[in-house]
């Protein structure tokens, strides 16, 4: 009996080293890497045959069971993952547990328009495009907003995504982060702006962004086009006017583009125009609702990414002659 259970001993210690031998040990792969996608739901027995369909050479039943012995097959979460050469059935596990996904990143640029948002979308790696095909009015109804311009309705920043990802989703992701933004922008409006609505302000602050990259003017123009609207002086901001030519505008804005109306032409209309004009950041957003305070009506760049700002049209003249015009 006593030797019956020294040999039962050496079995267990043996097959326990061969168990903690396999556990670390490195899986072969029939690739650098491989996907594995596991969807809500999916059983443990499921996931270890959807890791070895997808490329590792692993005995799903001896990966099940790993999964079972543990005591953590029930934490496996659903998602996107990557294996990687070296990876073995421990750390497959500990991937699956802490929900270590694949991620990707693509960034969406302060002042870009939302057609070069979709353009970035579409080059985005691994991101799944479902937009593709699908005109713009589409899409805002398939986001939840029938009918409404898309212009301006998303916020830019940079987003991660699992690999396989929507990229309607993470369009979905950046309205509602534009909408957080420009309400949080608007509670902080100042009392005595002229605008009526948050809709005016993304507007504005749309306008502020493409008129300059440089923080520190943000508030100087939006406080320019502010002193326009109040006393009803047309805002002839020149980025309208290209916006409104769309895919006419051949580089070179011409005399005769600003005399072109179209609703975006604010040089022919008063006001703001119909829509937003691109994709305002949070700082152009602010500015647009807390502008600097002053009396000036003009600016003109000084061509070193900074402005000069003028209260009258001689000292603007004067700006434009010395800066612009090289006299």
């Amino acid at each position: 009996m006593r030797r019956f259970i020294k040999l039962l001993l050496v079995v267990v210690i043996a097959l326990g080293s061969s168990v903690a031998w396999w556990l670390n040990q490195s899986l072969s792969l029939r690739a650098a890497s491989v996907d594995v996608s596991i969807e809500p739901g999916t059983s443990a027995y499921a996931v270890a045959q959807l890791v070895s369909d997808a490329g590792v050479d692993v005995n799903p039943t001896l990966l099940y069971w790993w999964f079972r012995l543990s005591g953590q097959a029930r934490l496996i979460k659903a998602g996107s993952y990557e294996i990687e050469a070296g990876a073995s059935p421990r750390s497959v596990l500990q991937k699956l547990v802490r929900g270590e996904e694949a991620l990707r990143a693509v960034t969406l640029v302060e002042g870009w328009t939302f057609s070069q948002f979709r353009t970035a979308l579409s080059k985005a790696e691994q991101l799944k495009p479902e937009s593709r095909g699908l005109p713009d009015y589409m899409i805002m109804k398939v986001l939840g907003r029938p009918g409404l311009h898309p212009e301006g309705r998303f916020f830019p920043d940079t987003y991660t995504y699992a690999k396989g990802s929507s990229d309607l989703a993470l369009l979905r992701r950046a309205m509602r982060a534009m909408d957080r933004h420009l309400e949080t922008a608007w509670q902080q409006r100042s009392a005595d702006t002229p605008l009526k609505t948050a809709e005016q302000a993304l507007i504005l602050a749309s306008i502020v962004e493409k008129e300059t990259g440089r923080g520190a003017d943000r508030p100087m123009i939006a406080g320019v086009f502010t002193n326009r609207l109040r006393i009803g002086m047309l805002l002839q901001t020149d980025p309208t006017v290209i916006y409104g030519l769309g895919a006419g505008f051949d580089g070179n804005l011409r005399k005769r583009d600003l005399q072109t109306d179209t609703p975006w032409n604010t040089y022919t209309r008063a006001g703001l125009p119909p829509t937003p004009i691109a994709m305002p950041g949070k700082s152009a957003l602010l500015a647009a609702v807390r502008p600097a305070t002053g009396k000036a009506l003009y600016f003109v760049a000084r061509g070193d990414g900074s402005s000069e700002f003028s209260a009258s049209l001689e000292e603007h003249n004067r700006a434009v002659n010395k800066y612009q015009r090289s006299r």
